[in-house]
């Protein structure tokens, strides 16, 4: 079941933030087994927070049903909108982010209200088209609706695909914070003949950049790596060999951990450029802050489970990118990811192992067992 789910949602062009009709889909399912399905829309953005149960404590699934774009189709081995098996292989854009994800949560669902239909709590799924873009009318834009419902959720599992060589192998129990940057350093453009009469941005800014790329931002903790400087573009002049630009562009970012503030790299950034006395405007966006889950009954469930399921003893990270598991850590909850092998996300040629979805539909449906099924005896 999960496979053949998997494969219509990849059939359905969702490129962000177009849902495609994924979300509708995945409603009608779940309706059927007695969820309560409730469409949120904002902007162009479309969401669904479908629930079975009543009460507390809340589990959510979270994913996303949008893809990143899938390139060059001519590259690609099969069509990356036709699912298409090869061997032990499920292809297509989304396979491994996250449409395989979402399937298996859908599949176990149904398969735990068959077996509970009484069961303690509220079990959702929480699903946005936004996560891959912007993802500013996605589940942020939710969990304020949340919050204006009263709606506490106590345990989150993403399905972002955490597998690093084996199903099962590496759960992210937090992320890094997200911090960039679009920064614009003015000089005075002329003639490359000319120098003295000009004032160079890319030579004024060129010490400042070396300077911040060999700063030690913080040694990281037990739980996350060293915060990171990454410069991810560089423009400037006009395309010609004897003009001075007039100014340069550069795109930067942070990856932080939680041993230094969003706060506290702005103010050290800005000395830097300050010391170096350049003419700048700079821009900064937090996109996400580092959350982490140190410990709970979910971390221990999802770990008791994969174990339980194949025999792994599974390693908890904090390394990667970052998730809209971001905008549910502040709220309270304990929040951990599980998803499949992801080596060939946003690449072309996407896939997952077939069995790895059936496997993940099994390991889901034991983390609710582990969560609930205790309470039914407390």
């Amino acid at each position: 079941m999960t496979i053949e789910l998997s494969k219509t949602l990849i059939n359905m062009r969702s490129t962000t933030p177009d849902d495609a009709g994924c979300q509708a889909l995945i409603a009608a399912r779940l309706e059927q087994a007695g969820f309560i399905a409730k469409h949120l829309r904002f902007e162009d953005v479309d969401n669904l927070w479908i629930t079975h149960g009543k009460g507390e404590p809340v589990f959510a699934f979270l994913g996303h049903t949008d893809v990143v774009p899938a390139g060059p189709v001519d590259d690609w081995n099969t069509d990356p909108f036709q699912a298409e098996i090869k061997g032990e292989y499920l292809f297509g854009r989304g396979a491994a982010d996250m449409k395989g994800s979402v399937a298996a949560m859908v599949t176990a669902l149904e398969a735990f209200v068959s077996k509970y239909p009484d069961h303690a709590g509220t079990i959702g799924l929480l699903l946005t088209s936004d996560e891959e873009g912007d993802a500013v009318n996605g589940t942020v834009k939710v969990i304020e609706y949340f919050e204006q419902e009263q709606i506490s959720i106590k345990w989150c599992l993403v399905g972002e695909p955490s597998s690093r060589d084996t199903l099962g192998d590496v759960v992210k129990n937090g992320r890094r914070g997200s911090l960039g940057a679009k920064l614009k350093v003015k000089g005075i453009q002329g003639h490359v003949a000319y120098p003295q009469l000009a004032r160079n941005p890319i030579h004024q800014l060129a010490p400042a950049l070396a300077d911040l790329c060999v700063i030690e931002w913080d040694r990281g903790n037990e739980f996350y790596p060293p915060t990171s400087f990454q410069v991810s573009n560089i423009n400037a002049g006009e395309g010609t060999v004897n003009v001075i630009p007039g100014v340069v562009d550069v795109l930067f970012n942070f990856r932080f951990s939680t041993e230094v503030t969003a706060e506290e790299l702005i103010k050290r950034t800005e000395e830097v450029l300050n010391k170096h006395e350049l003419e700048y405007d700079i821009d900064w966006r937090i996109s996400g802050l580092p959350f982490l889950t140190a410990s709970g009954k979910l971390l221990d469930s999802v770990k008791k489970s994969i174990h339980e399921i194949s025999g792994l003893q599974t390693e908890a990270s904090t390394s990667g990118g970052t998730s809209d598991g971001r905008f549910i850590a502040p709220t309270g909850a304990e929040v951990v990811e599980l998803g499949p092998v992801n080596a060939t996300i946003h690449k072309v040629n996407e896939c997952v192992k077939a069995k790895d979805l059936e496997s993940l539909n099994d390991i889901y449906l034991r983390i609710l067992e582990n969560l609930f099924c205790d309470l039914d005896t407390e």
